[in-house]
């Protein structure tokens, strides 16, 4: 009785099939935050995280981290200005200026080798179309256990509160009207937005070229990064987003923009991945695995088959595919979702799927 049986491998040149297809690659998209969930809508911040770090950036979450101790941050929250404005410190005396380093850092990921301000696409009162270069941006980044591989274009949708409900602002990318994209040293560059998504299509309200002032953001899908024009986006909501902008002094300029997320109640968003498999096909012939190693299958010191029927005509079920190596070690099993019936006149392929 045939307990294992090798995989027949291609051999390079080989006109014969393998049993083994590696190096199969499937994009999945899926739900980006807390377990697989594609939808956030209450937001929280922890009072447990650091002041020094408070004045950087400010970690968002999907439940209260206070009351759940599983609770992790889903995505982060940044301000950065070109010049420090907003933040304690003055440049080359004292203090962080942490708004600087911020956008410094934003720009270092983010932009090509000789650029240092984020610019915009829009359009200037009696000027056209123009590229517009802001001192100020709000910045969010996905948390890496979150994005894993990177953000699914066209799939997310931000709210940010305004004065009253009928002047919510609703972001979304213009990926879906884009066929080129820019591509700079942070992977692909897509417009932020004004619109929505609706049973999966998106709808632009304004595209980027034809917004007032200036673009309302940029969005990095390969690093999971959303840059938003600071002024652009605060003449949207109201001035309760206007930041301040004094010089060597803290403006708590995140903590209003966590306060206009959490007014929106709202940030749908998929990330994609490249799954990468290997496919066992496990293949049966009909003279195979007809016999079962339970020791009910047979009975007494003669080995009879306990089924009298049997006889000359064996029947196993298969419930389960063990994948072994050549010291007949178990690295994988395979359970099938019922049985599977075998006997000499039937035949089987189990393909065993292995994602990476």
């Amino acid at each position: 009785m045939a307990i294992y049986k090798r995989f027949k491998i291609e051999l390079e040149n080989s006109i014969e099939s393998s049993d083994v297809v590696t190096n199969v690659k499937d994009v999945v998209s899926s739900g980006m935050w807390a377990d697989g969930a594609g939808t956030i809508t209450s937001f929280f911040t922890s009072s447990t995280q650091s002041s020094s770090n408070h004045q950087y950036f400010l970690d968002t979450y999907s439940v209260n981290p206070q009351t759940d101790s599983t609770a992790k941050p889903q995505f982060s929250l940044a301000y950065g200005h070109f010049n420090g404005s907003g933040s304690a410190g003055k440049k080359g005396v004292d203090g962080n200026r942490a708004s600087a380093a911020i956008y410094r850092q934003l720009a270092n990921t983010l932009l090509g080798p000789n650029e240092t301000q984020f610019t915009f696409p829009g359009s200037l009162a009696g000027a056209g179309s123009a590229h517009i270069k802001p001192k100020y941006v709000y910045a969010i980044s996905i948390a890496r256990q979150q994005l894993r591989e990177k953000m699914d274009p066209g799939n997310w949708e931000l709210h940010l509160s305004g004065s009253g409900l009928s002047n919510t602002v609703k972001l979304i990318d213009d990926s879906g009207a884009t066929t080129n994209p820019e591509i700079n040293q942070g992977g692909r560059v897509f417009n932020i937005v004004s619109g929505s998504i609706s049973s999966g299509n998106s709808t632009i309200k304004t595209a980027a070229a034809s917004q007032p002032g200036g673009g309302l953001g940029l969005f990095y899908p390969d690093m999971g990064i959303l840059i938003l024009n600071g002024p652009v986006i605060a003449s949207q909501t109201t001035a309760s987003l206007s930041a301040s902008l004094a010089s060597n002094a803290e403006g708590g300029n995140v903590g209003k923009f966590f306060k206009k997320i959490e007014g929106g109640n709202y940030f749908q968003a998929r990330r994609e991945e490249v799954i990468t498999s290997q496919h066992y096909f496990c293949r049966v012939p009909n003279k195979d695995f007809n016999f079962s190693s339970n020791p009910t299958f047979t009975s007494g010191s003669g080995g009879n088959f306990t089924v009298p029927t049997f006889y000359k005509n064996p029947k196993s079920f298969i419930t389960q595919v063990g994948l072994y190596n050549d010291n007949n070690e178990l690295l994988a099993i395979a359970k099938l979702s019922k049985p599977l019936l075998k006997s000499y006149s039937r035949e089987a392929i189990i393909k065993v799927k292995l994602d990476f």
